[in-house]
């Protein structure tokens, strides 16, 4: 310290509290959110304090400083979370028999117009259709708006209750043994739902999850304009009502006999507690397995926001996973092949 200048010196503290900051971020996916909603809030920082550290690291490394040991060691200690936010290189294997599945938030199909852009419907069906994924998962589901039910032998569509906007739905080519809907306490829309699909000999057990919306306004002027207390305040409690609809689908989840995949809208990071709490030791994330880039799957101008998943179950092999770039919804969709 005694050798920096000045501006390095205050620098050199900037860093010291980002990786403190980053440091103590890693243990947030492990405290329940309901023990302390307003703390759980920081989780949602934990992108932006591994590039900001990644930035010192270069920063002093350009300068030969050993300065650069900070930053590098958390980094380090967190490894698992680095390469949660970036994958370096795409992953492919190929398998004779393959089973696509592809999650997708329509945002009701446009229903309320949020973009201008036209046909918005026919669209979403028509990439789908490109793409054609065996299994469908579809979240913020409106009730038939679309031809997807002739496309698809099996399909399961619900709404909690009748006066929800949207709900879920799961479509599929391989037949439907049992299906079924936790429908959540909480009020609202957000819920999962599950099938039991027969593929050849074996059968597959598929969630579909929509967990509770944090209701942030995505873009910078929104959040400008909002009053700081009551949105901390809000997100906290979004927490919190996403940690109970995560316990209960973990009842449901542990009690199957079946080998399992959990995918869909969470609403949330893969820095987060409901996150690491499903995925724990028995699901791999395809992201992390065979994806590339960030894997952004929401839009977001500022920053490659990832808040829809695919966990697979570990004994299932993932052969591939893409997320597309298609602008027809505010969430991107996304898709993984595995071995059958």
């Amino acid at each position: 310290m005694k050798k920096l200048s000045v501006l390095d010196k205050i620098i050199f503290v900037c860093n010291s509290l980002a990786a403190t900051g980053l440091l103590l971020s890693y243990l947030l996916a492990f405290i329940p959110p309901k023990s302390f909603p307003l703390l759980s809030v920081l989780s949602l920082g934990v992108p932006v304090l591994i590039l900001i550290n990644i930035l010192f690291l270069a920063y002093w490394l350009i300068k030969f400083k050993r300065q650069f040991l900070l930053s590098l060691i958390v980094l380090l200690i967190g490894y698992n979370y680095v390469f949660s936010l970036f994958q370096f290189s795409e992953t492919i294997n190929t398998s004779e028999e393959e089973l696509s599945i592809m999650s997708y938030n329509v945002r009701m199909y446009n229903q309320y117009d949020w973009t201008d852009e036209e046909h918005i419907p026919e669209k979403i069906v028509s990439f789908i259709q490109e793409n054609d994924p065996d299994v469908l998962l579809t979240q913020e589901h409106t009730v038939d708006v679309t031809n997807l039910k002739e496309i698809y032998p099996y399909h399961f569509v619900h709404r909690k209750n009748k006066n929800s906007e949207f709900g879920m739905a799961i479509f599929s080519k391989y037949p439907m043994l049992n299906k079924g809907s936790l429908d959540f306490p909480h009020d609202g829309n957000n819920n999962a739902i599950f099938a039991d699909l027969k593929i050849k000999n074996d059968t597959l057990r598929i969630f579909n999850v929509h967990f509770q919306s944090l209701n942030v306004k995505p873009e910078i002027k929104d959040l400008k304009d909002e009053d700081s207390k009551k949105l901390v305040g809000r997100i906290g409690q979004g927490f919190s009502m996403q940690q109970e609809q995560a316990e209960t689908l973990k009842k449901k989840v542990d009690s199957t006999t079946y080998k399992t995949i959990i995918s869909g809208d969470f609403n949330n990071t893969a820095f987060s507690y409901i996150y690491e709490y499903l995925k724990g030791s028995e699901y791999t994330d395809a992201f992390l397995q065979a994806g590339a880039g960030f894997g952004k799957s929401f839009q977001l101008s500022y920053f490659p926001l990832r808040i829809d998943f695919m966990l697979i179950d570990k004994s299932l092999q993932i052969n591939s996973y893409s997320s597309f770039n298609k602008e027809l919804s505010d969430h991107y969709p996304i898709m993984t092949r595995i071995k059958i």
